[in-house]
């Protein structure tokens, strides 16, 4: 019998997705790909697979969960497999390089990026860089990992040579431009099958950790106020009657990278002008701002998954 694979490492993740498959009645078998072995003589089950490897898999000490998935996506590809988001999705997945380089193919602005490998060249890039404020970013992340604001080169050297310096598991770090938004918010969109679904406004105000997932957050961030009246303001909010015009060329840029499920995150400046800077292939949504909302990300993707189910057993 046909089934729904899904492909993880983060069984915290997984959950809200295998009760939405539950709801609908919908076969499915769990591959979690920490670790492992695969016969490549052998032929893959049939059904539909879907990868949800993560970027930040080895903040959980599943150092090469990215690179076993991509040796099994391999397999799957080659023997004519459905795969949502495959190959080509990992690759951006795990590098922002590669996620730049294809917007930008798709004429989506990003900020300007430099690379550097090694403390001496992070400087170096820097100094290349020319900016009076900036950020430094690991190439493969999540959760906003290695992201520091600064607002000179000396703050940049100290950071360096101090303990608090994270080195990148790919040894890539990038330098990037400092985009400063009107208001401390940044707008994430997300897409089930290549389409979009809603934007939500996230909150910056309390830093750089956006990640939507239930798992991700302890409680609600409020802004302060002198009054106890007030309703508290929630991180994460769906966007009402939300469909700008860039929404078209994300999915363009998504049928072009093969992605059928992600989220991207983009910030407009003060000038108006919107830079796209980061794509996530393996997205999460938000339980408290779904319920508010009455859209329900998971509940799309199950469907989604659904349907490409019975495409197999046509």
């Amino acid at each position: 019998m046909s089934k729904i694979y899904v492909l993880h490492e983060n069984d915290e993740w997984t959950g809200h997705l295998t009760e939405r498959l539950e709801e609908l009645e919908l076969p499915y078998e769990l591959w979690h790909l920490d670790e492992g072995t695969l016969d490549l003589t052998s032929e893959p089950p049939e059904g539909v697979f879907y990868n949800r490897i993560s970027a930040s898999s080895h903040t959980r000490d599943h150092r090469f969960a990215p690179e076993f998935t991509e040796a099994v996506i391999a397999w799957l590809e080659r023997h004519g497999r459905t795969v949502i988001n495959g190959s080509r999705a990992l690759r951006l997945e795990v590098s922002k390089v590669n996620q730049y380089m294809a917007l930008n193919q798709s004429g989506i602005q990003t900020p300007k990026t430099i690379t550097a490998v090694g403390r001496n060249n992070i400087l170096k890039a820097a100094d290349q860089l020319n900016l009076d404020s900036f950020i430094t970013k690991h190439n493969r992340a999540g959760k906003g990992q290695g992201v520091q604001l600064f607002h000179s080169k000396n703050a940049l050297k100290e950071y360096l040579e101090g303990p608090s310096f994270e080195e990148p598991v790919d040894g890539i770090t990038l330098l990037q431009q400092y985009i400063e938004a009107p208001e401390p918010f940044i707008i994430r969109h997300e897409f089930v099958g290549g389409k979009f679904v809603y934007g939500v406004k996230v909150d910056t105000s309390e830093g750089f950790e956006l990640c939507p997932a239930d798992a991700c957050t302890i409680e609600d961030l409020y802004c302060p106020t002198d009054s106890e009246a007030e309703e508290p303001k929630a991180k994460f909010e769906i966007l009402e009657n939300y469909r700008p015009e860039i929404i078209d060329q994300y999915e363009a840029f998504l049928k072009e990278n093969n992605i059928d499920v992600a989220a991207i995150e983009a910030i407009q400046d003060k000038d108006g002008n919107l830079y796209s800077y980061d794509v996530n292939t393996n997205t999460n949504y938000n339980s408290d701002a779904e319920a508010k909302a009455g859209v329900y990300g998971m509940l799309e993707l199950a469907k989604y998954l659904g349907e490409q189910l019975n495409h197999v057993h046509a």
